[in-house]
This record gives C-alpha cells, sequence and structure tokens, in this order.
C-alpha cells in the first residue's frame, strides 16, 4: 500500500506523456457507419426461421439490458439519434407485429410502415460485410489439476489494470490501455506466451478449472464463452471477463502466410487438424496471437458483452464502438446444409432477424459481423465454415 500513491503518480505521468506525445496517432473513428435506406431499396424481410425459434427470447434479453440503462442514453443510427426509451418501444412494436401478423408478406408490410431501416456500409467498393460465426464449445475438465486436466482456465489477475484514456482526453474516449505495474514502472500485460509458456500466472490460485486439451482451450478463448463438462456430470458455465489487451491475431491466417493451407482451405476443423498433426509446431503457432482471455463463472451462458445470454442463431456480435447495442437487425448472407455425418453438402441464401448482442476483439469496423451459431456439432460447424459476405441492416420505431 504505501507505494501505491507513487504508483499512481506515475501512471498518470506516463499518460500524459503518452497522450501528449506525437509517437501515437488518434484513434481512426467512423462518424457514419450506417445510412438510412428507403424501403424501397430494403429487401424483403423475410425470416429463413419460424418466428418463434428463439426471437422472442432474444428480444426479450435486450430489453432486459436497456431496462438497466438511464434515460439519457442515446444511440445513433447514422446520422439520426434515438433514445433508450425509443429503443425499448421499438423491440415492444416489433413483438407485437410478430405476433398478430397472418403472413410474412404482411409482417413485411407492417414493419416497413412502422420502421426506419439502416443499412452498414459495410467495407470495400461494394460495401459488403463479411460474416463469420462462432458457437459455445463443450470441454472436458476439473475442478481440481491432474495428469488429465492440467491446462488452466484463468480468472481476472489482481494486478491486471485498466486506464481509460478519455479521462485524460476526450479525443480517446472509448480508448483504453490494459496493463500491469512492475518495479513501478508501467507496462504492457502478459502476452499469451508469458501466460502458457513461462508459468506467469501459475500458483497464484486464479484457476477455475483445468481442461485435458490444450486446442480446445485456445479456442475457447477465441469463442468467449463456453460450457465445462466435470468429471461427475456436472457441468459449469464459463464467460468472457476480460482480456490482456494485446493484439488479437489469426493463427488461420499464420498458417496461410506461411504455406501450410490456402485460404479457402481455412476452418476451425481444418486448423485444429493441422495442429493435432504438427505437435511440434503447436506452440509457436497458438502464441502468435499474442491476445488472451480471462473467465468468469456465470450461471446461465453464454453472456454477450451486454451481460445478457447470447442466442442461438439469434444473437450477433458487431463492433460495438459503431452499431447500436441490443438493437434490432436484420441479416442477408449463407449459409450451410450440413449432412449427418457433418459434410457441408452445399451453401444456400438466407435472410433472419437478430439481435445485436455482442462483440469481439476480431469485430472490427462496419463490415464484420460474428453470427451466434448455438451449441454442439452442427454449430461448431457452421461456425467454423462460416465467411461468407452479405448485407447488415437496423431496424427502428419511426419517431412519432
Amino acid at each position: 500500500m504505501k507505494n501505491m500513491k507513487g504508483a499512481i503518480f506515475f501512471i498518470s505521468f506516463l499518460i500524459l506523456v503518452f497522450l501528449t506525445g506525437c509517437a501515437t496517432k488518434p484513434y481512426e473513428r467512423i462518424s457514419t457507419p450506417l445510412v438510412s435506406v428507403k424501403t424501397s431499396k430494403c429487401p424483403f424481410l423475410a425470416d429463413d426461421l419460424s418466428a418463434e425459434h428463439h426471437l422472442e427470447l432474444a428480444v426479450i434479453r435486450s430489453l432486459k439490458y436497456y431496462e438497466r440503462l438511464p434515460e439519457t442514453t442515446v444511440y445513433r443510427f447514422g446520422k439520426d439519434r434515438y433514445s433508450v426509451r425509443e429503443m425499448k418501444e421499438s423491440l415492444l412494436e416489433f413483438l407485437e407485429i410478430l405476433a398478430t401478423s397472418d403472413s410474412d408478406e404482411e409482417r413485411d408490410k407492417r414493419i416497413k410502415k412502422t420502421f426506419n431501416v439502416y443499412k452498414s456500409i459495410g467495407r470495400g467498393d461494394e460495401g459488403k460485410v463479411f460474416f463469420t460465426g462462432y458457437y459455445e464449445p463443450v470441454l472436458n475438465g476439473s475442478l481440481k489439476k491432474n495428469s488429465r486436466y492440467r491446462y488452466p482456465i484463468y480468472r481476472i489477475p489482481d494486478d491486471h489494470i485498466t486506464i481509460n484514456l478519455g479521462n485524460f482526453r476526450e479525443k480517446y474516449k472509448g480508448d483504453k490501455i490494459i496493463a500491469r505495474i512492475e518495479k513501478g514502472e508501467i507496462v504492457p500485460y502478459y502476452t499469451r506466451e508469458d501466460i502458457d509458456v513461462r508459468d506467469r500466472l501459475k500458483d497464484r490460485g486464479l484457476e477455475i478449472a483445468w481442461v485435458d486439451d490444450l486446442i480446445d482451450l485456445f479456442f475457447l478463448h477465441i469463442q468467449g464463452s463456453g460450457m465445462i463438462r466435470l468429471p461427475d456430470g456436472v457441468s459449469i458455465q464459463v464467460s468472457y471477463a476480460h482480456k490482456n489487451g494485446h493484439r488479437y491475431s489469426s493463427i488461420g491466417r499464420l498458417l496461410v502466410d506461411r504455406g501450410k493451407m490456402s485460404l479457402d482451405e481455412t476452418s476451425l476443423e481444418s486448423i485444429k487438424n493441422y495442429l493435432r498433426k504438427h505437435p511440434e509446431e503447436m506452440m509457436d503457432i497458438l502464441t502468435h496471437n499474442k491476445s488472451y482471455v480471462f473467465f468468469r463463472i456465470v450461471d446461465k451462458g453464454p453472456v454477450g458483452s451486454l451481460n445478457v445470454p447470447v442466442t442461438s442463431r439469434r444473437s450477433i456480435a458487431t463492433d460495438s464502438s459503431l452499431f447500436p447495442k441490443g438493437a434490432l437487425a436484420f441479416i442477408k448472407t449463407k449459409k450451410p446444409i450440413i449432412d449427418e455425418d457433418g459434410t457441408i453438402k452445399r451453401w444456400i441464401s438466407f435472410s433472419r432477424f437478430v439481435l445485436n448482442q455482442d462483440t469481439g476483439g476480431a469485430i472490427k469496423g462496419p463490415g464484420r459481423v460474428d453470427l451466434f451459431c448455438g451449441r454442439g456439432k452442427e454449430a461448431e460447424i457452421m461456425a467454423g465454415n462460416l465467411k461468407k459476405a452479405g448485407e447488415l441492416y437496423f431496424l427502428v420505431k419511426k419517431k412519432e
């Protein structure tokens, strides 16, 4: 405790130097990631799933999120602004239309009459949005370490600190540094290599559980949440709590760059297979991604960034600095048709109502969406192979 004041003074001084120095460029922000579109330019609002398929549940979860917020909260839709009260009214109106429409055509007509529609500007000249998927993995684990269960799932360490740069300069609002203090100096937090190879967090009582497969644990970090099945048949749910602050790097891209596989060949399954067949390369490949996730136990999950559970095939993750959290959205892209043996037969186009309820370290910019595919083998196959272009729309009730 006696060194705390000096450490705090040092941090404050270092941040001021950081903010006023010329070495760091301000973060480039996108002012209008959504543009208003006329209903005549909006696609037919068809949903490939039944209206009852978890859609109402996903809407209710966004409503619970909005209920926790102050009435002064405002959301940006392009150049327009909507209050949290208007966001709640939009979802309630949507539920009413769902419950009282006799056909897809009637629902489409009523929504377009009642709602404003905004389209993501996407990326590139064509303005397309790139869709990927994520899922909830199930791992075998134990609350005690032994010869089989030896790979730890860590909670947030006590030396992990977050510095909000916006507290020092308005233009850095939303930007953060994650760090730790070492010998009175602020330094970046430990990397994946520091933690998994050099055991920097070992024997500090931070372990939630131990699992039996390092590769599956790595992909638990990528997915952000999962279920740990214990030897007695009981399961615990773990969800994202924080990260170490290092930039996410794709090991799939690394394998492509090293000529180990082509871009078209990369999938969750192909990456796992390569790692299992080349154990001598595994740690070098895994530690290429310096980003590391810390977890917490939750009662219900998986839990998204809004601190409400995400819903299978109805929740999406987007860049939370650009798109309205919890909002009703509509997506168009492609999905796989999967055989009973797990083989993808073909890809077909689909569209669907979803809720914007999560975010992710690799989901940046107006041209990225991650669709939560659920739990189980089919969800894993879909999430592991989904790499398709499409369109993203947001809907909000017209102002009275």
